[in-house]
């Protein structure tokens, strides 16, 4: 595996590196300071001579002048301007920059009003060979609120995000978690490699890992608290608190039952952000406020405090977890996710011909037929697969998946998280 600095010490040490192919995705809070992470991962690969396509959104070009601007004068740095154009309107304003900054490394790109748009400018600029670069796109919230749907930016990410990592690519994707639906966030640690979780507690900022596909140290998945220094950054863990983790606990029987966190809010008297705030630990609820989210989750506080002991095992029912639609009609449902194991249901919705695989993931797969007839081609081989049938897959994936009856397939799917 070809490793490369995120040009933090501390973090690369916790996380084994980047790895070359990784598609980073940072789910972050208002006041985390994230900024600095992109900042020191373009500092690194300047320094190995790697070419970074900076793609802005949501900041003006002057605002990253400001904050990055000793970067422009390198040759291998190229910062694409999505915002003037985009939400900014073309005011003049932020034209004015480019009356005063005459270099070709600062892209305006005009037509970005829709992702076909931005796709054709991003690919025209990229150039012929694009292979080993770096990327930074500074915000996919910035892209939502451009083109006004999260299906267009979860599009333009299952497009991007393989291709990237085929191109062996390391890139950096900036997401406003608060901003998002859980769907939306869900669907993404599905299809990228590296998902990290800033956020603050306490007026103290704190990183955690959320995935690292193809890691075996755990150690990140840890919350960790981060110190700044100007533009260095170290992070130290934290002393294990007796505190348990109820929030996790709330979270994960809130979305087995399918609800958002408003709507759990609006179930026992409080606010979303209150919700949020317990879910991530932040605060602990009273004990009246801990039964009526109980009650609201059907579900007894004695067995809810009983899973934050560890379980030697679980009984899942059918139907007990909620589908997520994803493309062409397939759904998808998370029945276990740790850090050892992923295990999903998925259902392929009758006569589909999908000439992909499912997932985009560089990690084993062992799949299960539990309802339907279908037809898998691997390589130059296409198998007929019916119930009870099970495919393992290793190195190689399918470049295509046919349902051949007339009723949903259903796949039973086990991923080892390495």
């Amino acid at each position: 595996m070809n490793r490369i600095s995120s040009g933090i010490d501390d973090l690369d040490n916790i996380i084994d590196s980047l790895y070359i192919g990784d598609n980073v995705v940072w789910e972050v809070e208002a006041g985390t300071s994230y900024e600095t992470f992109i900042y020191n991962f373009i500092q690194q690969s300047l320094k190995d001579r790697q070419r970074v396509f900076y793609i802005s959104f949501n900041r003006s070009p002057q605002g990253i002048f400001n904050e990055i601007g000793d970067f422009l004068g390198s040759d291998l740095f190229v910062l694409i301007d999505c915002f003037t154009s985009g939400k900014g309107k073309n005011d003049n304003t932020f034209l004015r920059f480019y009356q005063d900054y005459k270099r070709p490394n600062v892209i305006r790109l005009e037509n970005c009003y829709s992702k076909d748009e931005f796709i054709r400018g991003l690919l025209s600029i990229e150039g012929a060979d694009t292979r080993g670069a770096r990327y930074v796109f500074d915000s996919l919230t910035g892209m939502q609120d451009l083109w006004g749907d999260e299906r267009d930016t979860y599009q333009f990410f299952t497009f991007m995000c393989p291709r990237l990592y085929d191109l062996g690519t390391v890139a950096y994707w900036i997401l406003e978690k608060d901003a998002h639906s859980e769907k939306f966030k869900a669907n993404l640690r599905h299809i990228t490699q590296v998902v990290f979780d800033l956020y603050t507690r306490k007026e103290r900022l704190f990183i955690k890992a959320r995935k690292l596909e193809g890691r075996e140290k755990r150690e990140a998945f840890n919350p960790h608290q981060y110190l700044l220094d100007g533009k260095d950054i170290t992070l130290r863990p934290l002393k294990k608190e007796t505190s348990t983790d109820i929030g996790i606990r709330i979270k994960e029987m809130r979305m087995r039952a399918g609800m958002s966190q408003k709507e759990l809010a609006e179930k026992v008297g409080l606010t979303a952000s209150f919700i949020s705030q317990i879910e991530n630990n932040q605060i602990s609820p009273s004990l009246n406020s801990f039964l009526q989210l109980c009650n609201a989750l059907g579900i007894k506080a004695s067995k809810l405090l009983e899973m934050d002991k560890k379980n030697p095992w679980f009984l899942f029912k059918k139907g007990s977890f909620p589908y997520k639609p994803v493309e062409e009609g397939i759904k998808i449902s998370s029945i276990l996710l740790d850090e050892r194991l992923s295990v999903l249901s998925v259902v392929l919705p009758p006569a589909l011909q999908l000439n992909k695989h499912f997932f985009y993931r560089k990690s084993p797969e062992l799949i299960c037929v539990l309802k339907g007839s279908l037809s898998v081609k691997i390589g130059d081989s296409i198998e007929r697969l019916t119930i009870g049938d099970c495919i393992y897959l290793s190195d190689i994936f399918p470049s295509q998946w046919k349902n051949e009856g007339d009723e949903e397939a259903e796949l039973f799917v086990i991923i080892p998280e390495r």
